[in-house]
């Protein structure tokens, strides 16, 4: 493509986004207007109603933004999301490649992980407040239980979706155990983690607020408690609104960093693959090359040792 040509898609690439936001921008004013009809005019003078507008929402989120309460509840819930999806990540990643990797354990635990996984992690807070008592630990404890699900059988599939080729060639070269897992299992199971810590972090997000209204004294989830205990439903109402403004973010930042590369990257990642290697032959052209071998071993055939 010339540079012309990269400049056009490049401008119709900028007209599309401009057009998404704009789209996305009208369609959250409608909702705002219809919520403020909602509150506002439709209910009657004395409705309760009138307390959970946007005219009281929005100088609620902002005092609270003023004064700190907000910012000290959203950074003790971050954080409490951050420990449950790293324990998650740790424990669905390695169950994962054994699951996916060894057949006679798929078949052993499909049955039990597809009965863990159907029950509701909510109906497992008392047994995590009896265990591991009042805190932040019963939190964490079930954003775990909610989120270790997706990494597991995303990974699994990930090892499922692995080109045998690729085990096979390394094999044929003496590759051992940890050197297959470390470069062939792992780099070719990252996509299927990556998408799977996303469908994670979302749903540990929308278990989170729940979680927190098991009597800890802080998050944003005991923020909504509080509100409603105190009657200040405007602040209630603005938590809510950071809840889902956070929630979007957050995905919003999923999007960007957990993606595992795009087209381009995977086209430039390839031409600069064929450049080294020289002109394929036809039997280097009927194998993907597999990720962690060095040129020559991905010209060399697969044998079964």
């Amino acid at each position: 493509m010339n540079g012309a040509g990269r400049v056009v898609s490049g401008a119709g690439r900028v007209v599309s986004l401009a057009r998404t936001v704009g789209l996305q921008v009208a369609v959250l004013a409608v909702a705002i207007l219809a919520w403020w009809v909602a509150t506002d005019v439709l209910p009657a003078p004395q409705s309760i109603a009138h307390a959970f507008s946007p005219e009281e929402a929005f100088p609620a989120l902002r005092e609270m933004i003023a004064d700190g309460t907000m910012g000290a509840n959203a950074t003790t819930s971050l954080a409490r999301l951050a420990v449950g999806l790293a324990l998650a990540l740790g424990i669905g990643v390695p169950v994962g490649l054994l699951v996916g990797g060894l057949p006679l354990v798929e078949r052993a635990t499909g049955g039990l992980f597809q009965l863990l996984r159907m029950t509701s992690p909510l109906s497992w807070a008392p047994i995590a407040v009896i265990v591991f008592g009042v805190g932040s630990r019963p939190v964490e404890a079930l954003i775990v239980a909610a989120a270790v699900w997706p990494l597991i059988l995303s990974t699994a599939a990930g090892v499922h979706a692995l080109d045998r080729d690729w085990l096979l060639t390394a094999r044929s070269l003496g590759a051992r155990r940890s050197e297959l897992v470390r470069t062939i299992v792992l780099p070719g199971v990252r996509p299927h983690v990556l998408t799977g810590l996303r469908l994670a972090l979302g749903i540990a997000w929308i278990v989170l607020v729940p979680a927190e209204m098991l009597g800890v004294q802080s998050g944003l989830g005991y923020e909504v408690l509080n509100a409603r205990d105190q009657l200040a439903y405007d602040e209630l109402m603005a938590t809510v609104l950071a809840i889902g403004i956070l929630g979007y973010l957050l995905d919003l930042g999923a999007q960007v960093l957990l993606r595992p590369g795009g087209p381009r990257r995977g086209r430039r990642l390839a031409l600069s693959a064929r450049r080294a290697s020289g002109p394929p032959t036809s039997h280097t052209a009927a194998r993907p090359a597999a990720p962690g071998l060095a040129p020559h071993a991905r010209r060399a055939p697969a044998r079964v040792p």
